[in-house]
């Protein structure tokens, strides 16, 4: 008890000394850092603790990476566990940060570690963390399972009355203004049955319900309750997120002077605790704001300001980083519930007899011999039938171009275009078309290939429906398909998956791909990439 309340107590002065919270740059909190390295794993985890009640959260994360990293014996099951709430925090203090991308692979090696040690007392934390997120890139189907999934396994009542909240949030992101109300009244029960607990959080969110059924009154009334919970509890960001909201629906009534006072308050805290969504939310409304008194230029510089700090949150790489980040977690899970079988399976050979193990054996060796012979046979048939269906697909289209050549659609007789005019057209879309970049723009349409080919839409169609008896849709997606079996056909190509594919070439969805594809090829994607992979692979 005395070593404890010693370590406490260096602590405190250590934080006395070195003032409020720092940057990891600062050369004081560098000193502070290397001298604490020496600490055990348990210190280390609780000086954590420390600066993170503290609000410093960068010193926090520190020592959290060096708790993480401390050497420790895999039998100390209580480490472990405090490895896993170790994640889970430093993925909570990136989440802040806006650097979704680290906090996403803190929470997958925290899910990682809990299931290694069979600690599942802290997964809803992990899952409410993943689905806020998804909230973030407005994922929010994702979202809502993820916080279902939570929710169904939560015993702490705090984390109940947050899942909850956020069902409700999710709720009314998809306009179910109904639903929000039941997730969030239950919400309220649990949370005045304990203490409060969240309360502040949970009347924002009902604040912005009423908001949504332009209930204003009611709307303000729960805001300022909210705001007061916020202060009391002193939940920074939640006061600077509230304050924002409260702004936001004085802009809603055409206040703007209040709306602007009050975005000044949001402002204030969010810039000196460098809350960036909050920041980037206060310029898209005083860019509203701005536009509502007039001043166009001062909107047009708040919007920039609001775009630029958005991009650089939100941008379209961290949610692919994410996504990938999710697909090596259920690939490396599976491959474990693959190896736990595998054990299973060996511990039960080990009660078989020696004899009867021999035996075993030996027909395994036969058997598996015969399911791989049969498997090559199978998928040389299979390949020989791709081809030949992808020849006879290829003869048809041209049988099917052939006789669509001896006549002309009706429509385009009395088109102004003479025979050189169309040849010359034909000429720069085909040229233009040459170019990867236009071709596998999802937004690229028939108008913007009149532009680029300074052209009329009436024309360029006539001249794809006539010279090359198609529509305009056909031609881009072959296009498409011939750069998607390009990708295919790379030397590395297991760094593509069907669905990066569709989007790289342009499509809007994998479905959509994947029926394109087989209608120009005469196989499905699928097949045509295991086909490849094989003739590599033989080759």
């Amino acid at each position: 008890m005395l070593r404890k309340g010693i370590f406490i107590l260096l602590l405190f002065l250590t934080v006395a000394a070195h003032g409020q919270k720092r940057t990891p740059n600062s050369s004081q909190n560098n000193g502070v850092i290397s001298n604490m390295q020496h600490l055990s794993a348990q210190q280390l985890f609780d000086t954590a603790n420390y600066y993170l009640d503290k609000h410093c959260t960068d010193t926090a994360l520190i020592f959290y990476n060096f708790f993480i990293n401390k050497p420790v014996k895999n039998a100390d099951v209580e480490h472990q566990k405090k490895m896993v709430e170790a994640y889970n925090k430093s993925a909570v203090i990136y989440y802040h940060l806006c650097d979704f991308r680290s906090a996403y692979e803190y929470l997958i090696r925290a899910l990682f570690l809990g299931e290694e040690f069979n600690y599942h007392l802290y997964e809803p934390k992990i899952y409410t963390n993943i689905g806020n997120i998804y909230y973030r890139f407005n994922q929010y189907d994702i979202a809502k399972i993820y916080y279902s999934k939570a929710l169904h396994s939560c015993q702490d009542t705090a984390t109940i009355v947050i899942l909850l909240n956020n069902l409700g949030t999710v709720e009314v992101e998809n306009r179910n203004l109904d639903s929000a109300s039941f997730y969030l009244e239950k919400s309220l029960q649990i949370s005045k049955r304990n203490e409060k607990i969240n309360l502040h959080t949970l009347l924002n969110t009902m604040a912005w319900v009423y908001q949504n059924k332009e209930l204003y009154d009611s709307a303000f009334y729960y805001y300022k309750w909210s705001l007061e919970e916020a202060r009391e509890n002193e939940k920074i960001e939640k006061q600077a997120e509230i304050l924002s909201n409260i702004s936001k629906l004085y802009f809603d009534v055409n206040k703007t002077d209040s709306a602007l006072f009050y975005i000044n308050l949001s402002n204030n805290i969010a810039e000196k605790s460098h809350f960036l969504s909050i920041i980037a939310e206060n310029y898209l409304t005083l860019s509203k704001i701005e536009e509502a008194k007039g001043r166009h230029k001062s909107a047009l510089v708040h919007y920039k300001k609001y775009a630029l700090l958005n991009d650089s949150i939100f941008k379209a790489e961290n949610f692919g980083d994410i996504n990938q980040l999710q697909r090596l977690y259920e690939v490396s899970k599976t491959n474990k519930q693959i190896e736990q079988l595998v054990v299973e399976q060996q511990m039960k050979e080990q009660q078989i007899r020696y004899q009867n193990i021999i035996q075993f054996i030996i027909l395994c060796i036969l058997l598996l011999v015969s399911v791989v012979l049969a498997y090559i046979y199978l998928q040389k048939r299979n390949l020989s039938k791709a081809y030949k269906k992808l020849f006879e697909k290829n003869i048809q289209i041209i049988e099917l171009q052939d006789h669509s050549t001896k006549r002309e659609p009706e429509k385009y007789k009395k088109s102004p275009l003479t025979d050189e005019m169309q040849e010359e057209l034909l000429e720069r879309i085909l040229t233009l078309m040459e170019d990867n970049s236009i071709v596998c723009d999802p937004e690229f349409s028939l108008d913007k290939l009149a532009e680029l080919v300074q052209s009329n839409h009436t024309y360029v169609s006539q001249v794809i429906n006539t010279a090359l008896k198609k529509n305009f849709r056909s031609f881009l997606n072959s296009y498409r398909i011939q750069e998607a079996q390009q990708l295919f056909s790379e030397l590395d190509i297991a760094k593509y998956t069907i669905e990066s594919v569709a989007y790289k070439v342009g499509f809007k969805s994998p479905s959509a791909f994947r029926s394109t594809f087989k209608e120009t090829t005469g196989v499905s994607p699928n097949y045509y990439l295991n086909a490849l992979r094989e003739g590599k692979t033989t080759a």
